[in-house]
């Protein structure tokens, strides 16, 4: 039972992280547009997207070029972004410049949305009950 709410807090953090980091780079960056009807489906398409590449890309990359393991979380994210743009409807990105700010902001934003609510509803589930004295 405590495996499956962990899974889905992690499923709520990941997706919370990933509207957050949408939003914030809608804000600050001119090029970033998001539309009110497609953007449940494109932080829905994005986090998948980011659950899913993760892993694969560090595997890739472990395997192939282990130097570059630490742009895993970036290129990730970059790839997100692109099938979510091309998938949701949601999301418009215009410009190369645009893309690549756009990319490491919701970056930065994600990891740093998902460390924070991870620390703050994880806790929670995986501490082990105690029994009250009486």
């Amino acid at each position: 039972m405590i495996k499956i709410k962990v899974w889905l807090i992690r499923a709520g953090v990941a997706l919370a992280a990933a509207c957050v980091g949408l939003v914030v780079a809608a804000l600050l960056l001119h090029g970033v547009s998001l539309t009110w009807e497609g953007f449940l489906i494109t932080v829905v398409v994005f986090a998948i997207a980011q659950s899913l590449l993760s892993p694969l890309i560090l595997k890739l990359v472990s395997r192939n070029a282990p130097a570059f393991l630490g742009g895993i979380g970036i290129v990730s994210t970059l790839v997100s972004l692109i099938i979510a743009s091309l998938f949701a409807n949601g999301i418009k990105i215009d410009g190369l410049g645009t893309w690549v700010l756009a990319t490491l902001i919701i970056w930065l934003i994600t990891a740093i949305a998902s460390f924070v609510l991870a620390k703050f509803f994880l806790p929670a589930v995986t501490k082990p009950r105690t029994k009250n004295a009486i």
